[in-house]
């Protein structure tokens, strides 16, 4: 009996596992499913290739892939998808881009977040891209999930009974919540007698919180002063 398979996609929206994907048109029907390390933007007939390697050509390439990626994309992962010389040029293509979108107000800012770069919408737009687009509610934590999350953030790696030592309460059904909201995960295992889990963050935590990487968590001396009001 015969039988067919479907052809796993291998087009760029696909690739970074793109919401964009979806709206592909008709307009757009390869002959063969195109090579992400080869793909170009399309060139005018009888095009030179210096046109297709120009600064504008690039910066359209870069922002299409931003614009498609739906996670933080790593600046040498960005230069291989664009077609761009390596990570050194993307990131100046991306601070080119970056000031572009400043200098006309877009709506749209290039933001450096979880290790990578990312293309969001400006804050001051949440709530009506919330209100007429059914985007979800902010995700909000208690009290006690958010200081048990900020001791693991500054102390990690580190065990359940040094966050219950430093809260001064058991904290094991709190980390339970955080690690299936995906802001904590097991990094591995203390030395210690019984070997315990250790706690560390996630990528998720690094992007809700508008973090590049750990060493951009504000200093714990500038949090006691914003709580004390100084």
């Amino acid at each position: 009996m015969a039988c067919c398979m479907r052809k796993k996609s291998t087009t760029l929206g696909h690739l970074l596992s793109s919401a964009a994907g979806r709206y592909r048109t008709l307009l757009y029907r390869p002959a063969a499913a195109p090579n992400p390390a080869s793909w170009r933007l399309p060139a005018a007939a009888g095009a030179s290739p210096a046109v297709e390697d120009s600064k504008e050509a690039k910066l359209l390439r870069l922002e299409a892939v931003l614009f498609l990626s739906r996670e933080p994309i790593s600046t040498r992962k960005l230069a291989n998808l664009a077609k761009l010389a390596d990570g050194t040029e993307a990131r100046t293509l991306v601070s080119e881009l970056a000031r572009r979108y400043d200098q006309r107000s877009s709506a749209m800012q290039v933001v450096d977040v979880a290790g990578g770069v990312q293309l969001l919408t400006r804050p001051q737009l949440a709530a009506w891209i919330r209100r007429f687009h059914g985007c979800p509610e902010e995700m909000t934590l208690s009290a006690p999930a958010l200081e048990t999350l900020s001791v693991v953030a500054y102390r990690q790696p580190v065990v359940r009974a040094e966050v219950e030592a430093i809260r001064g309460v058991q904290c094991g059904e709190i980390l339970r919540v955080l690690m299936e909201r995906d802001f904590l995960r097991i990094v591995g295992r203390a030395e210690e007698l019984g070997r315990p889990f250790l706690y560390g963050t996630t990528k998720k935590f690094l992007q809700v919180f508008g973090l590049r990487r750990l060493e951009h968590l504000p200093e714990i001396d500038q949090i006691r002063s914003i709580d004390s009001g100084v």
